[in-house]
């Protein structure tokens, strides 16, 4: 089991959805807790990170395997989240 933190940048953007994209986005973040790797996932190449999707929206998180953790760095859409790597 691993321990989720959300940075204050993804946090935002979280409040910021829609509630029925909240939603979603939300119950994909529980289960990185017990699984950060899962089917879908892919790893961010040229920045080290991973990332998943859940509909138009894309979740950027880091993984430590070491401590057991799992940060999320950033929450957004399709068409803005890779512009910030």
């Amino acid at each position: 089991m691993y321990t989720v933190e959300l940075r204050r940048r993804a946090q935002k953007s979280l409040d910021n959805l829609p509630e029925h994209d909240f939603i979603a986005v939300i119950e994909v973040i529980k289960h990185l807790a017990d699984s950060p790797r899962p089917k879908g996932v892919e790893k961010i190449k040229s920045a080290g990170l991973w990332r998943i999707r859940q509909g138009d929206y894309r979740i950027v998180y880091s993984i430590d395997d070491d401590t057991k953790m799992v940060v999320i760095l950033r929450i957004g859409h399709r068409q803005e989240i890779y512009r910030l790597f």
